[in-house]
């Protein structure tokens, strides 16, 4: 393990937190949100569709910002316009108003998620840059487990507003971690200034790469998914199964422990049997896990420990997916990873985005819609892996 290999990945999952914070924490929060705020199911969905619109589009301004000015300074830029957001949830009179500032947090918030990926990029490659972005995905980990306990929390503690300032707080300490703990990794001799001629180019480049965009979407399906899961997973689990805000904390909890977990495992099994192939099987494990889950909720067993059980083992499936192929992705770019790292994400995360106002006019508040959504998404996941890698099962494999 190279020097400062763990402080490194401590340092950049910490930063990376406020993201999944930001959006983990007031998940318990959304039923009581409906409720404060007389408003329905659909339109407070729409303040995580607006979150994840907003932030993926974000992610290609920061890219090619931080190809041009380094890493740091588009942190700084991004933890601010996040503050400003933070505070404008906690204030919003309306329903409305708390989507804009959603909009606005989430602005702020993609530069955590494209700068990291960019930083790895910079200094690992191969199986180093997979067991590095694993071990973020371990400091990440914490936020589906703790983040809703959180909430939950401040809620009893002085209501679903007091997260948003909360956030707001830990966005000024990142910028602190920032300042104190993340050297600056790209040297001034390899900054790309922006022109849009070239960034067009690059962008023609890799949405013209059939790889790139097969593995991007391969985790944007993914990924969409769990945004359906999030949007719908508090009003099914308070609603059809009778749970409390911290109950469902708990149970959101044990759900995330098998994506989180299995991807600590991702390096091994790729260096052993090649990322391209562990790609593969995991994304036809985790479609048919959440197809013989539709089927069981359609036939009416529908219990919540059958739920949570296939669940925890389809999202454990894809826990082994997302790090390779946000690796494989970038592997082939590096002389442009921070606008790949950024088109990649804004792909990823509209997906997710799509899929949540795709489904919203179908969900009932019970699980069968959710369930559905999550089982297209999975299945879609496969069949792009099937196309992107069956050709070349060894494509991927860590050096």
């Amino acid at each position: 393990m190279q020097p400062g290999f763990l402080r490194s990945a401590i340092t950049l999952g910490l930063l990376a937190l406020v993201g999944p914070f930001a959006i983990d924490m007031y998940l318990p929060a959304l039923p009581t949100i409906a409720d404060d705020l007389e408003t329905t199911i659909a339109a407070t969905q729409t303040t995580l569709t607006a979150y994840f619109i907003a932030f993926g589009v974000a992610q290609l301004v920061y890219g090619p910002l931080a190809d041009w000015i380094g890493r740091k300074r588009p942190i700084y830029i991004g933890l601010a316009v996040f503050i400003i957001g933070s505070l404008a949830c906690a204030w919003a009179p309306s329903i409305g108003w708390l989507s804009v500032g959603r909009f606005v947090q989430a602005l702020g918030a993609a530069t955590v998620m494209v700068v990291p990926r960019a930083i790895v990029r910079d200094l690992y490659t191969g199986r180093d840059a997979t067991r590095m972005m694993a071990l973020i995905m371990l400091v990440i980990s914490v936020s589906p487990m703790l983040a809703p306990l959180a909430g939950s929390g401040l809620i009893a503690l002085d209501g679903w507003r007091l997260i948003f300032e909360v956030l707001a707080g830990a966005a000024i300490l990142s910028i602190l971690l920032t300042a104190t703990q993340l050297p600056e990794t790209l040297a001034a001799d390899k900054r790309v200034p922006v022109r849009p001629r070239v960034l067009l180019a690059g962008a023609r480049t890799l949405l013209t790469d059939g790889k790139f965009i097969g593995l991007t979407l391969i985790g944007g399906f993914g990924m969409a998914s769990f945004f359906v899961f999030l949007s719908t997973a508090s009003f099914v689990y308070t609603g059809q199964y009778g749970l409390d805000s911290f109950q469902f904390s708990l149970a959101f909890a044990v759900n995330a422990i098998g994506f989180f977990g299995a991807s600590q495992i991702a390096p091994t099994l790729g260096e052993r049997y090649g990322m391209a192939r562990m790609v593969l099987i995991a994304t036809g494990g985790f479609a048919v896990t959440v197809l013989v889950l539709l089927a069981v909720t359609i036939a009416g067993f529908n219990a919540l420990g059958v739920l949570m059980g296939l669940l925890f083992v389809g999202y454990a499936f894809f826990g082994l997916v997302m790090a390779p192929v946000m690796v494989m992705a970038l592997d082939d770019h590096g002389d442009k990873a921070g606008l790949a790292s950024s088109l990649g994400g804004t792909l990823q995360m509209v997906s997710g985005g799509v899929m949540i106002v795709i489904t919203a006019p179908f969900f009932d508040g019970t699980s069968l819609p959710m369930v559905t959504a999550i089982a297209f998404c999975a299945t879609a996941a496969f069949l792009l892996a099937f196309w992107t890698l069956r050709a070349a099962p060894q494509a991927g494999t860590a050096a």
